[in-house]
């Protein structure tokens, strides 16, 4: 292996094994460039998609479009809880607001390319997306949180981003500029998930 692909693997490698979530609270205010957030879209077309079913739909919200996102999470919980305490309420429209760019990642599936490519096929399909959009970020230098919760399952929520069915929203992926390095993890031994077929 030349030198150069040599570093570039390694660079890679490093990536994956080092990516973490940013917590909101290291996001400096500052929202990444759009062209940014396009590259970030372009490394989850690389996704491994059987059927190229291309199942994934990406929702970029920011500026204000993040308030009618904490006005929607706030409708969403009083349709669960009509008598919930102001103090929620206000959590829920404030949620959107703890980064620059969300973009929120859904899985249009479509049932009928079953049993050829079986509907949790596609959904996967969606997740490697994501998963390749939050590397995209962090490798750029930004940092990025898959959050999900009550809201990414409610169906006032899902409504909202066209998903019915056996669509899922699997999650809002937050990516923010940050002026400091993400904590980094302390990751468990593969071996222990890990069994050799004999």
């Amino acid at each position: 292996m030349a030198e150069a692909d040599r570093l570039e693997t390694n660079a890679v490698l490093d990536g994956l094994i080092n990516r973490n979530s940013t917590p909101p609270r290291l996001f400096d205010g500052r929202e990444p460039p759009r062209a940014d957030i396009d590259r970030m879209l372009e490394a989850a077309m690389s996704a491994p998609d059987h059927g190229f079913v291309r199942p994934w739909r990406f929702h970029i919200i920011e500026g204000d479009a993040r308030d009618k996102l904490g006005e929607l999470f706030a409708r969403a919980l009083l349709e669960r809880e009509p008598f919930a305490p102001t103090v929620a309420i206000e959590k829920e429209k404030s949620r959107p607001l703890r980064a620059p760019t969300i973009v929120a990642v859904c899985a249009k599936v479509d049932p009928t390319r079953a049993p050829k490519v079986p509907v949790i096929e596609q959904i996967v399909a969606a997740a490697a997306a994501m998963e390749h959009l939050v590397l995209a970020a962090q490798a750029m230098g930004y940092g990025a949180i898959v959050l999900t919760g009550r809201n990414a399952h409610d169906p006032m929520v899902r409504k909202a981003f066209d998903l019915a069915g056996e669509d899922e929203l699997l999650g809002f992926v937050y990516v923010g500029c940050i002026s400091e390095p993400t904590p980094a993890k302390e990751r468990p031994d593969a071996a222990e998930f890990t069994s050799v077929w004999s």
